[in-house]
């Protein structure tokens, strides 16, 4: 069974027009969801990962399993307010609005190649917010890594435009 299988699309959410790309029904499914993992893990094992950085809320479902794979460490990037200790942040740009996301300032060492790990990359922005706030910290991005594109919006060609190499390991065509 393929992965793309695996993955529920749930129309008109959380707005119309919306086709909503569910993962946790690829999650539920324990040769999935290793399959997933063991996919992430084969691509990165030579690429001198140190450390993963997952990004809220579901690149903390994929983040930490790989990291063990890879037996490295993890980083959870977050919204701000949601970590005890001192933080770094990055503003950010939505569609209607901004956001900010932060990280421990001891989290990522200077020099640390860091892989960017999330469950989609639709429009980037998180993602490359991401890469800003872990090379404000001094490390290096080695890669970003999504389950799902989707290529016709564009994220993951502006994340390539930056010079950081993206894999993914399925396509959604449209919004």
């Amino acid at each position: 069974m393929s992965i793309k299988s695996l993955i529920r699309t749930i129309p008109d959410y959380p707005k119309k027009g919306i086709m909503f790309r569910d993962i946790t029904t690829l999650f539920a499914d324990p040769e999935g969801l290793r399959d997933v993992i063991d996919s992430f893990a084969a691509e990165f094992q030579d690429k001198k990962i140190d450390v993963i950085a997952g990004i809220e809320a579901r690149g903390f479902i994929i983040g930490p399993a790989v990291a063990v794979a890879l037996g490295v460490g993890f980083v959870p990037i977050r919204k701000r307010g949601k970590l005890p200790g001192e933080t770094i942040e990055v503003e950010y740009e939505l569609e209607y609005g901004s956001d900010v996301i932060e990280m421990h300032i001891d989290a990522i060492k200077p020099g640390q190649r860091v892989l960017v790990m999330d469950d989609l990359i639709a429009t980037g922005g998180t993602a490359l917010a991401a890469i800003d706030l872990i090379e404000k910290a001094g490390g290096e991005i080695a890669g970003c890594a999504f389950i799902i594109d989707l290529p016709d919006i564009g994220g993951a060609q502006k994340i390539r435009d930056r010079g950081v190499e993206v894999f993914h390991q399925v396509e959604f065509e449209g919004d």
